[in-house]
């Protein structure tokens, strides 16, 4: 078993060495009361379920999507890395604005799936009415304006993964049909009759408090057990503050980059 301990803590080590089986990931300066703890849990785990044979992968991912180091960071790398390689589905949860959709590509960026398609969907931004038609696809004549066969986003991320952002905006009668395709793995386009099978990787969104749509008979129970089978929560960036140096100099950076100019600093007592 293996507790990786570094002074050049980074997105993408953290998340190459959980996959690779670490039990954890510490970065510097830490308390040594933490490790001690750690150890102690580490040395309470039976012998057959430490695993130890997995490989860091040396091709690392240039580009990373997510910036900061405070505690709460360093766990969501965490877990990205757990379930990065597993077909397990994901359910994130957190405020509008906290970085949902990063952290859902990311996993992908990090899975055996990703050299295949990342198809996203906001369930918020869609009418109703329109939705199943972008979910599943039609064939022609389906319905009046329906000129041509489309592909929905569920053939679309056949090997890939799904990504579903403000899944508690979806109409219960859609959720039905969506946890049918999650049982079965396959579907069929509107109008259509052939059952299209899939194996994509699903990874839904929110901002609302899903068991509270559960009470007021909003969302489906059954669906929800389903999607939160690997629950992430990203807590919103007033809660770690720590992390707003590192974002401002990353987005500086990033601008300065993209438009051609010198590098653009700020003030350190503005940052205090």
């Amino acid at each position: 078993l293996t507790i990786v301990i570094t002074g050049q803590s980074t997105v993408y080590t953290t998340v190459e060495a959980m996959k690779a089986g670490a039990y954890d990931y510490v970065a510097k300066p830490f308390n040594i009361d933490e490790i001690e703890e750690l150890v102690d849990r580490a040395q309470r785990i039976p012998i057959d379920k430490k695993d130890t044979s997995g490989v860091l992968n040396n091709n690392e991912i240039t580009s990373e999507l997510l910036t900061g180091q405070s505690k709460v960071m360093r766990d969501i790398y965490k877990a990205i890395g757990r379930v990065a390689e597993t077909d397990l589905t994901v359910l994130i949860q957190g405020e509008s604005g906290t970085g949902k959709e990063l952290v859902a590509r990311s996993i992908h960026n990090h899975s055996l799936r990703a050299d295949q398609q990342f198809v996203a969907i906001n369930c918020a931004a869609i009418p109703s009415e329109l939705m199943e038609s972008e979910l599943f696809g039609h064939e022609k004549g389906a319905f009046t304006g329906a000129t041509e066969r489309k592909r929905g986003k569920l053939e679309l991320a056949s090997k890939g993964t799904l990504f579903l952002d403000e899944i508690g905006d979806m109409s219960v009668r859609l959720q039905s049909k969506l946890l049918r395709v999650l049982q079965e793995r396959q579907f069929e386009r509107l109008g259509g009759h052939e059952l299209i099978k899939t194996n994509m990787r699903v990874i839904a969104a929110t901002h609302q408090n899903l068991e509270i749509l559960i009470k007021n008979s909003k969302f489906r129970t059954d669906l929800y057990y389903r999607l939160k089978v690997f629950p992430i929560n990203i807590s919103p960036l007033r809660e770690r503050r720590e992390d707003i140096p590192i974002l401002v100099e990353h987005f500086l950076r990033k601008g300065s980059e993209e438009m051609a100019v010198g590098r653009k600093i700020v003030d350190p007592e503005v940052m205090n």
